[in-house]
């Protein structure tokens, strides 16, 4: 069996980190990653389930910033990366297309880290006059996000440390630093703390429900994997239907937010085909 090291405190953002090997590094996308994936096999008569939660960190964006738009998106079950095509590429939703929804993703997902229009730009290719306008047109679309993540930078300035939704804290000691690379670091870090620290520590509270489902019979199986926003779990196959429902449930309801988590679960004979 193929026993990996997991790490509780080596990442600054709270996340499980994976070594000896690292069973978290294996690209999903790609050719060579799928076909590593399915060198894990489920034993005879068990079945693998992954469980994967659906744009946390940005539902949790939603959450915190109370944004309208952002979470009246999430609440009627939308395509946020397609509304948000439309809007910085001036288009109908109908006329989106693959490489128009991929920009939006990285630039909803980017100012969850607190990307710069520098960032952007360099990240997409594209020049920062460019970048500056999808990030303007974004904010235009969700306006509480600016006012919030502006109170985010505030709030770090003043007391020199950011929080996740669990009062977990992250120092940053350089947040008012006349050193600009220094100073903007802090800044990104009090962004994202409370968005993707927020993520990192919702996980952890799964985990523990999941275990303890586990441990009262109410979850069949056993956890084998937690891979930064899944959980892989390994459960007899004759129950398969109802473990992949208790897993579901559980995890949705790790965190009460003001818009619903969602959690996709699939299941399959070896981890390529989850």
């Amino acid at each position: 069996p193929v026993l990996a090291k997991f790490r509780r405190t080596a990442t600054a953002t709270g996340r499980l980190s994976s070594s000896d090997p690292n069973l978290q590094n294996i690209p999903k996308g790609s050719q060579l990653g799928s076909e590593l994936r399915k060198a894990f096999v489920a034993p005879k008569n068990m079945k693998l389930i992954g469980a994967d939660y659906s744009q946390v960190e940005l539902r949790i964006l939603a959450h915190l910033s109370e944004d309208e738009e952002l979470m009246e998106t999430f609440e009627k079950g939308e395509d946020l990366h397609t509304k948000t095509a439309a809007e910085i590429f001036d288009v109908e939703r109908s006329r989106v297309d693959e490489k128009m929804r991929d920009r939006a993703k990285r630039v909803n997902f980017g100012i969850v880290y607190g990307i710069t229009e520098y960032g952007l730009s360099r990240d997409l290719g594209i020049s920062r006059e460019e970048a500056k306008n999808y990030i303007e047109r974004f904010f235009n679309l969700y306006p509480k996000t600016r006012e919030f993540i502006d109170q985010l930078i505030e709030l770090a300035e003043k007391n020199h440390y950011a929080a996740t939704i669990f009062n977990r804290r992250r120092y940053l000691p350089n947040i008012n630093s006349k050193n600009w690379q220094q100073r903007n670091y802090d800044r990104r870090n009090a962004i994202n703390t409370p968005i993707q620290g927020s993520a990192a520590d919702l996980m952890k509270v799964a985990m523990i429900d999941v275990k303890q489902k586990l441990d009262e019979g109410e979850l069949p199986g056993k956890l084998l994997l937690q891979i930064h926003d899944e959980l892989i779990m390994e459960v007899p196959e004759s129950v398969t239907k109802e473990a992949r429902q208790e897993l579901k449930e559980t995890m949705e309801n790790s965190l009460k937010l003001k818009i619903p988590l969602k959690v996709d679960v699939e299941s399959g004979d070896n981890w390529g085909e989850l």
